[in-house]
């Protein structure tokens, strides 16, 4: 059957959730854009920098935890409208945090929260609820996708919206920094926030389960269940699937792992880099936007050719899993080109943004295929739940990687040598990718399909 004959509704699903992904790392980098203002103006040390960044980390992993199991339980539909109004309203009183803050010393005061400054409390509690919100992102994102797609196609739908990631981070750079040029820090995240309830409106329109979506052609939804005896699914929404049962399996962990050890390298990239380009090279504000937005264009590359590359190997005939490892090894080799962004930074800034952008590029590959070992090995209802459980895994990661980076940086600058701060954390990008691998492939060496769930 042709494509055409088939229908394309699948598509238009697929675009809702690369909106999404847009929206949801479009609203998280706003704080790290604004970084070289902020600490300007509130006087903040790398480590205050830092201990905001990982508030988000922190509560984006514990709630990671609970956001695939709430979406299980609510559903994709309304799972992820909850979500993005919440992590939208997060993103907004982010302009409110000085009041905020001055409230939390009030109440909290007693309780030694004191030590920390009015400003860098009042963005810890807005960086909380953004990260309590957008924990839901991926998860339903993932589960929509196992909804509306056959597996064959899974990884490369999956590519598509998680190139949102990067389309955010394009955008983010071009547009935050002239906007608080021109008009403030407060309504910067105030306008980013609200772009969230826009989306609100086409997902309430357009989504619905693939077997009440009038809008379907029979072929199209033959064509999404056409594997579903082969997964050996159990679709009781009531049933319920227990964490530590989930916990038994190698497969989880497998994806925990791989989640735990190379997020963090994502969010020191997504966070920090502004950081960087001020540290190393003395740009800030509209200085950054061009190298930053060239470095995130080049992850689309990633994302989207990342979903692709597993499918050369499992049409000869490798089981999903198998090929998506294949492709993965081949993708963790990539990174090792950050190792070089130190050494070669001192010719141009341009060599380590360009080398960088290979890495992030790369993770961006790694990423798509790491998400989808789930939907090949995990039945559909418990998708959402496995996801949570890396998800938190991977979050918790990138808390422990964005403190060892403030702390570095500050102790690097004070001994007037921070660039060894940045040698050291590269070195570590570089690599986490090949040792994710090798943990994961042998907790689960060969292809296994779950079943007894």
């Amino acid at each position: 059957m042709s494509k055409q004959a088939i229908g394309k509704y699948r598509w238009t699903i697929c675009s809702l959730l690369f909106f999404a992904t847009t929206v949801n790392y479009l609203d998280r980098q706003v704080l790290s854009l604004l970084k070289p203002t902020l600490e300007d103006q509130f006087g903040w040390t790398n480590t205050d920098y830092a201990n905001i960044a990982s508030v988000f980390q922190f509560t984006y992993a514990i709630s990671m935890l609970f956001a695939g199991r709430i979406v299980d339980r609510l559903g994709t539909k309304w799972g992820y409208g909850w979500a993005i109004i919440i992590w939208s309203v997060g993103a907004m009183i982010h302009a409110l945090a000085i009041p905020i803050g001055e409230s939390l010393v009030t109440l909290l005061g007693w309780a030694g929260m004191g030590v920390f400054s009015v400003s860098v409390l009042g963005f810890m509690f807005s960086r909380a609820v953004l990260g309590f919100g957008e924990s839901g992102n991926f998860p339903a994102a993932i589960k929509a996708t196992a909804e509306y797609f056959p597996k064959k196609e899974r990884a490369f739908a999956t590519g598509i919206f998680n190139s949102g990631a990067n389309v955010g981070a394009i955008l983010a750079p071009l547009s935050v920094p002239w906007m608080a040029n021109k008009w403030g820090w407060e309504f910067t995240f105030i306008v980013v926030g609200a772009i969230g309830f826009l989306w609100l409106i086409f997902w309430f329109l357009y989504y619905e389960k693939p077997e009440k979506q009038k809008r379907l052609s029979a072929a199209e939804l033959e064509h999404i269940l056409s594997d579903k005896e082969d997964e050996a699914v159990s679709e009781a929404p009531a049933e319920k699937v227990r964490w530590i049962r989930l916990l038994a399996y190698n497969q989880t962990w497998s994806f925990a792992v791989g989640k735990f050890l190379t997020d963090g390298v994502w969010w020191f990239f997504l966070f920090w880099l502004p950081a960087y380009l001020k540290d190393q090279y003395g740009m800030s504000g509209t200085e950054i936007m061009l190298p930053l937005a060239v470095l995130y264009s080049m992850t689309m590359i990633g994302s989207v050719g990342g979903g692709w590359f597993p499918v050369y190997f499992i049409r000869k005939g490798f089981a999903p899993y198998d090929g998506r490892m294949r492709a993965m090894l081949l993708i963790a080799v990539i990174p090792l080109v950050v190792l070089a962004a130190q050494p070669l930074g001192g010719i141009t800034y341009w060599l380590p943004v360009l080398l960088i952008g290979i890495g992030a590029s790369a993770h961006q590959a790694w990423s798509a295929n790491l998400f989808t070992t789930v939907s090949d090995m995990f039945p559909k209802k418990a998708v959402a739940s496995i996801v949570g459980i890396g998800g938190m895994a991977g979050g918790i990661g990138g808390v422990l990687i964005t403190k060892a980076g403030g702390a570095l940086f500050d102790h690097y600058k004070a001994l007037g040598h921070i660039e060894s701060g940045y040698t050291i954390m590269f070195a570590f990008c570089a690599v986490a990718y090949l040792l994710a691998w090798l943990i994961m492939k042998s907790l689960v060496p060969r292809y296994k399909i779950i079943t007894d769930l």
